[in-house]
């Protein structure tokens, strides 16, 4: 029975979502040339369930680039209206476009001069007329048994708010760049890392020169804990490196007289390198592929400017 009736919500609100696909028009283009016109910011507001998904709408505008706040229309009139300003534009969701608490606050709009953008199942509402834009997000009929309950029409308000998110995010150009500067913290922002932030640079990075005898190239890999070091001419542009592995490798064909070799007679030639701008998590997919535990970081001259390494990503991915 409960099988049943999920299979029943979903499809209806399914459908719910392909009948105001089948709706889209011009009118949706002139609602994202407004709200990208907008110099301000970009207040959402609704009222109970239509508050929820104004407030999620607001919250997926902000982190696509079209800084935005949700306004509750209640607290609006009861001195809230101070966070609106000349300049913002009006994105209001109201099922019935009667909503008494966002109609109060057309005439501080009008004052204000701040365009209205309503997403409203009745396209003759009052709020539909007083708006510049009136996108028709209408259901059949809800998903609840009662078709009381809002369900199939916020589904709809929530996907429509996504589309406009989406149209401006392309329309002004947003790149991986932009959201990660907007998501510094958790796995969006950790999976947007550039291997810049996360490599060993400085101080903190293995280098020695091609004379470097083997005692100090060891001295320099244990010090460093890498498991590596690079081995760098004297205007900072990559020789080559040295492994752990490279060193078993040499103990194990030369014996005692691997100490008495230099950096430049023992180190690997033209080693995997990669550029500062690239994801991190690029670099963790090219180091298990080519199953190596670190890659210098080098930019367009070969100039080494970090090592980045494989247990450093893991502990990203893992957190």
């Amino acid at each position: 029975m409960s099988l049943e009736s999920a299979r029943r919500v979903l499809k209806i609100e399914a459908q719910a979502i392909q009948d105001v696909l089948a709706r889209l028009d011009a009118s949706f283009e002139k609602a994202v040339d407004l709200l990208f016109a907008c110099k301000g910011r970009v207040a959402v507001t609704g009222m109970g369930k239509s508050g929820l998904v104004a407030r999620k709408i607001s919250a997926t505008l902000s982190s696509t680039g079209t800084p935005s706040f949700f306004l509750h229309p209640a607290e609006a009139v009861h001195g809230d209206l101070g966070m609106l300003a000349r300049g913002d534009a009006m994105l209001a969701v109201s099922y019935s476009g009667e909503t008494e608490e966002i109609v109060r606050l057309l005439e501080a709009m009008k004052r204000l001069e701040i365009p209205l953008l309503t997403l409203t199942g009745r396209i003759s509402s009052t709020l539909a007329e007083a708006s510049e834009v009136a996108l028709d997000v209408s259901v059949k009929e809800e998903a609840c048994s009662l078709n009381l309950a809002p369900t199939a029409s916020t589904t709809v308000a929530m996907a429509v708010g996504d589309a406009l998110a989406v149209a401006l995010l392309e329309r002004r150009d947003f790149r991986h760049d932009d959201f990660a500067a907007l998501h510094p913290a958790g796995r969006l922002g950790r999976k947007l890392l550039r291997v810049e932030h996360t490599m060993h640079s400085g101080a903190a990075m293995p280098r020695v020169a091609p004379e470097t005898s083997m005692t100090d190239v060891i001295h320099e890999m244990s010090d460093k804990g890498l498991g590596m070091t690079t081995v760098t001419h004297a205007d900072g542009r990559l020789a080559g490196i040295l492994t752990d592995g490279d060193l078993r490798r040499l103990m194990e064909k030369h014996r005692g007289s691997t100490l008495e070799m230099s950096a430049s007679e023992a180190m690997t030639l033209n080693p995997q390198t990669i550029g500062p701008h690239v994801l991190a998590s690029e670099a963790l997919n090219l180091m298990e592929k080519r199953k190596i535990t670190s890659i210098v970081v080098v930019d367009e001259a070969k100039a080494v400017l970090g090592v980045v390494h494989l247990h450093d990503l893991w502990t990203l991915e893992l957190m």
